[in-house]
Parts: C-alpha cells; sequence; structure tokens
C-alpha cells in the first residue's frame, strides 16, 4: 500500500453557504457536512472566483483565474495544454476519475431534445477514468440519470441522480482501494433542472422545507425563492446524506486516514433576486460557498477565519498530498498557514463576472466593493478598460447586503481604499488596471439623491 494520501473533490453545483448551520440555518439540513466540518478544517469564509458554472470549474482544474483558463464563460472547452489536477496527480502515479458533471468539454445545450454528445477524450482535462457528461441537466433528469464512460458509451445509473453518481464514486473508490487515487465527484444538484427551471428534490423530500425559513436575503428580496427554497433544501438535504455514504465506505475501507475529502461547490445562488437568473452576480448569494476539508494534514484544523477563494483549493490539496504545485497555478496554498509555518495570507478575495456583465469585485471580512464595465459584451470579452463603481457593502452592519452605500458620499474613502485593494487583484491576475468611474448620482444619508455640487458641500 502506497503511503500517498488518497484525494477526493466532492462538488456541488450552486449551494449556497448558508445551507449549513454554522451560518444560522435551523433547518438541520447538512448534519454530515457539518460534523465533518468541525472534525477537520471548515473555511469559513470561503468564496468562488467566477460565480458561473464553466469558468468556476476552469478555476478548479486549473488554479488559475478565468480569465487565463480560456473559459471565461460556460460552453467553452477546456484547452487541452491546459495543467489540470488530474495531470498532477497522473504523473505523480495516481489513478485519476472524473465522476458527475464536467462543463468544460465545450457542448453547447440542445433545447430540441436531440441527444447530447459525450465530451471528446481529449476536452476530458486528463482523467484516466470517466463517467460524466458535459450537461448532465440536458442528458438526464432526476430520476433517469445517464453519463458516458470512457468508451462514449451512454450509462443509465439506478436511483435519484445525487445518489446514482455518488454511488459511482463508491465503486470507484472499491474499486481503486489498493493503490493511490484522486477522484472528483461533480454533481448537479442543488442547480436547478434548467429543462423546467424547477429545483426537483427526491420525492417527498421538499416538502419538509417548503414554507419555513429562509436565509433573510431572500425573504427579503423574493425573487422565486418562496417557490423553490423547499425543493433546493430537499436536494442539499439529499446530496448530505449521499456524502456521508461515501464517508461511511472510506472509512468501512480502512481509508479514512490515509485520504483527503474535500468538500465545495462552484458557486452560490440568488434565486432570481439580484438580476433575472440564480447567480452571475458580485453579492455572496452568488459567490459565498461552503468549503470544507478532513484526512491528513487537515483533522483538527478548526474553523478558518481567514478569506479563502476555490482558486486556492487546487494548490492546497497538492501541497497537502506532497506534490508540487506547478508554476501555472495563480491560487496559493493555505498548508504553510494551517500548519503554522506562515501567517502571510491575503484579507480579501478577488471576483470576475461575465455573461450578465463584465464585473469585478473585491471582498475583505467588513467590505464588499464591486465594478461594472460601461461597454463591452459580456459574452465575449474577457474583460474591459472601463468600468464604473457598481456597489458597496458595509457586511458588518449589512451582512445580507441590501443596503448598496456606492453612492453616498460619506463612504468616499472606503471605495478608494477598496478600488485600489481591486485593481491591484485585477493587477495579479493579468488584467491591464482599468479606469473607474463614479456613479452617476450620488445620495445623501436621508435616502434623496442630490446633485455633484450637493455632495461635495
Amino acid at each position: 500500500m502506497s503511503h500517498k494520501p488518497n484525494v477526493i473533490i466532492f462538488l456541488t453545483d450552486q449551494q449556497r453557504w448558508d445551507t449549513s448551520s454554522f451560518y444560522g440555518n435551523p433547518l438541520n439540513v447538512t448534519p454530515v457536512y457539518d460534523r465533518m466540518a468541525r472534525e477537520g478544517t471548515h473555511f469559513q469564509n470561503a468564496f468562488t472566483c467566477q460565480p458561473v458554472c464553466g469558468p468556476a470549474r476552469s478555476c478548479l482544474q486549473t488554479g488559475r483565474y478565468a480569465t487565463n483558463t480560456g473559459v471565461h464563460i460556460n460552453h467553452i472547452g477546456l484547452p487541452e495544454g491546459s495543467h489540470t489536477l488530474a495531470k498532477s496527480f497522473n504523473e505523480a502515479g495516481y489513478q485519476t476519475g472524473y465522476i458527475g458533471k464536467w462543463h468544460l468539454g465545450g457542448i453547447k445545450p440542445n433545447m430540441e431534445g436531440e441527444p447530447q454528445h459525450p465530451v471528446p477524450a481529449h476536452r476530458r482535462g486528463g482523467y484516466q477514468y470517466w463517467l460524466a457528461a458535459d450537461l448532465v441537466e440536458f442528458c438526464s433528469e432526476e430520476y433517469n440519470t445517464v453519463l458516458f464512460d470512457n468508451n462514449d458509451k451512454p450509462v443509465s445509473l439506478p436511483g435519484y441522480r445525487v445518489d446514482a453518481t455518488v454511488d459511482a464514486g463508491i465503486r470507484f473508490i472499491d474499486k481503486n482501494k489498493e493503490k493511490p487515487f484522486f477522484l472528483m465527484v461533480s454533481l448537479l444538484e442543488p442547480h436547478f433542472q434548467n429543462t423546467r427551471d424547477h429545483y426537483p428534490a427526491p420525492t417527498g423530500c421538499a416538502e419538509e422545507f417548503t414554507g419555513r425559513w429562509m436565509p433573510p436575503d431572500l425573504a427579503a428580496l423574493g425573487g422565486t425563492a418562496h417557490q423553490q427554497i423547499g425543493g433546493y433544501f430537499g436536494m442539499v438535504k439529499r446530496i448530505d446524506e449521499a456524502f456521508g455514504r461515501m464517508l461511511d465506505a472510506v472509512k468501512s475501507l480502512g481509508l479514512d486516514n490515509k485520504t483527503i475529502i474535500a468538500y465545495s461547490s462552484d458557486h452560490g445562488c440568488h434565486f432570481k433576486t439580484r438580476n433575472e437568473e440564480y447567480k452571475r452576480s458580485g453579492h455572496d448569494s452568488s459567490i459565498r460557498i461552503p468549503m470544507a476539508v478532513t484526512g491528513p494534514g487537515f483533522f483538527g484544523g478548526g474553523c478558518v477565519k481567514n478569506m479563502m477563494s476555490l482558486v486556492n483549493l487546487p494548490a492546497t490539496l497538492l501541497d497537502a498530498a506532497g506534490l508540487d504545485v506547478p508554476e501555472s497555478m495563480e491560487g496559493e496554498s493555505y498548508m504553510p498557514v494551517l500548519s503554522g509555518s506562515s501567517d502571510d495570507w491575503a484579507d480579501d478575495v478577488f471576483i470576475q463576472i461575465s455573461e450578465s456583465q463584465i464585473g469585478r469585485a473585491v471582498r475583505t471580512h467588513r467590505w464588499k466593493y464591486g465594478v461594472v464595465a460601461t461597454s463591452g459584451d459580456p459574452y465575449n470579452d474577457k474583460s474591459a478598460e472601463e468600468y464604473r463603481d457598481s456597489y458597496l457593502y458595509d457586511l458588518y452592519a449589512d451582512p445580507w447586503e441590501l443596503e448598496n452605500l456606492i453612492a453616498v458620499p460619506q463612504y468616499a474613502k472606503v471605495v478608494q481604499k477598496m478600488e485600489f485593494r481591486l485593481k491591484k487583484r485585477m493587477a495579479d491576475a493579468g488584467e491591464k488596471i482599468p479606469t473607474i468611474l463614479r456613479p452617476l448620482e450620488t445620495r445623501s444619508y436621508e435616502g434623496r439623491w442630490v446633485s455633484d455640487g450637493e455632495a461635495d458641500e
């Protein structure tokens, strides 16, 4: 038996951070995740670096920002030359496997009902074992799971889609228990079923959560949350139960003390409260995610309050497994901080936004500052030369981001400091430093809109 630790990434899709009881959720939706996070290392302030499925996944596979991965919007294939996590683990002698939703094969959704094409072998990121589909929501339903194998053959899996996918992951773990492996189990849930704009929970599960508690931002802003939150929480509950079965399988095989298991999501969900769909904004409802890791190097790590980005997770896992972090990775390993050998860690996270806007944001523990490009196509243009202030939130006073302070003159110095942070982050990610314009209008503390002259008085 090798001394190399196994590594598993358990990735959900569109899961808010506050589905966990750690953030005041009283519904006990994620007891397994909560227990694992308490026993391992819980990243309390974890954020995606791109609140869109494909771009976020490209960041996770490569440890690079989406403007540099070649996948700044959905339905772009990950370039063949990309140095992915799978390639690093392959080079170290691991058996690598990918199961579930990929969304990096460059396959566009077909709304006319035609069968989805499998992901070509050269678009699979170097994974040796493959049981996946680019867009699971367009080739399967909640009780009709279809994925494609290494030979491009469709494989039907029994059970609710979460269970079917996780069961396939458990079979991979059992088959490869005698050698080091790297496995990524990537669920579609709790993402909505695109073909119906619906959150299809397992039979009977939506009713358990319908009409009960919901996060304060959703309660205040409405959107589609009141109709859909029951199904959403029901999906998360089943995810948690399936995650528990996977943890049990790892333990039953005697692998729990030699397997690193990371749980995270690609982005959050705001239920059409911030724009016309479910993400693609700089609000915490879009960007804040659950993240916890257990296993060697992470047992008893406690609650980490430092800011953690999804782009840092690849380097952290490679480092924890004793592998070299490729120079191409822009994300950094958290292991030196976790081990106590360093306290050098950024106190903010950087977010790039596409498709709904060409947007950029930076978040600290207290402040959220975001800008939107004044021109350009958010589908074709990765970045812009000119942006305008869009929002500023005081997260200590307003954690649910209900009061935008960007146009209040008294916060001008905060905006100036956050703009400096944002420009530095953009430069570090290889972007040109842009011009950032002030809001078109300002307003007083009383809420009335005032002229520039009045604002300067």
